[in-house]
């Protein structure tokens, strides 16, 4: 883990979660970049974590150092405060550490945005335990990692909300991601624990999940056309509803916007969808 770093531009006092301070992970690039600036444009504070390395197991480039840097500077364009730190959410310590840093640095904690994900393609038979362990210690012990080092300081606050990345494969299986199913089925199950366990503190806790979504992660996947093609009984799994192949990630932030804001002060358990109706297959 590295130390934060604190960047300091002009307080605001206007937008739908102003004066608030929020933990997005796999903040340097794609959905969990576009999160942090959502955020900060509605004036938002954010500690923005990613691993800024590669990661084994996973096929396709993870996010960089530069990348986090970049998610930095543009969160300080958008007038906000921003800690970095690069540190890998399957590291409880490490990132509970990194959590009360950049908590302390900005004055507390109220949104928790769990985001760092990794997928896989693979046929059941090809799935090694290396790539389970991979994909599980990210997707869901990392995700419960991120809740266990937020809520500390979301009871200190006196509440807040919670925010889990899950996906359409969270809510049906598709084949050929098993791995990444069972591991976004998983977070919805520590979603509604969770939304339980800490109602009566004011903290709200959903997950939201969206159908692809067109990132560096999705672009860097290969083989699942392949494998769909050679097995069109499985084809219409992937389809949305909508006439759309891929939303934007800003789609995505829209919502986590929404879930984080007092808007969504009476929402809590909830599996929302920003799918354009692929669940609904």
């Amino acid at each position: 883990m590295t130390h934060p770093e604190i960047r300091l531009p002009a307080d605001r006092t206007e937008g739908r979660v102003a004066g608030k301070v929020a933990l997005v992970t796999g903040a340097a690039r794609g959905q969990g970049r576009s999160h942090a600036l959502r955020l900060a444009a509605e004036g938002a504070d954010i500690v923005a974590v990613d691993v800024c390395e590669p990661i084994a197991h996973v096929s396709y480039p993870t996010a960089t150092p530069e990348d986090l840097a970049t998610t930095a500077d543009l969160v300080e364009e958008a007038g906000a405060r921003v800690v970095t730190a690069a540190v890998d959410v399957r590291d409880g310590a490490g990132l509970a550490a990194a959590v009360a840093e950049g908590a302390a640095a900005l004055g507390g904690l109220d949104i928790a945005v769990a985001n760092a994900g990794v997928c896989s393609i693979q046929r059941w038979d090809e799935v090694t335990p290396e790539l389970w362990d991979t994909v599980i210690g990210i997707n869901l012990t990392g995700v419960w990692n991120t809740c266990t080092a937020a809520i500390p300081h979301l009871v200190e606050r006196g509440g807040g909300s919670m925010v889990l990345i899950s996906s359409t494969a969270g809510l049906k299986g598709q084949p050929f991601l098993t791995p990444y199913v069972a591991s976004k089925h998983g977070l919805v199950g520590i979603m509604r624990s969770l939304a339980n366990e800490l109602a009566s503190r004011h903290i709200r806790v959903n997950s939201l999940h969206p159908t692809g979504v067109d990132t560096p992660m999705l672009l860097g996947m290969t083989g699942l056309t392949e494998r769909i093609e050679a097995s069109p009984d499985v084809g219409s799994l992937f389809l949305n509803s909508l006439p759309v192949d891929l939303v934007r990630a800003e789609d995505i932030s829209n919502a986590v916007l929404f879930l984080a804001s007092d808007e969504a002060r009476y929402v809590t358990g909830l599996t929302m969808t920003v799918d354009a109706g692929a669940s609904a297959r």
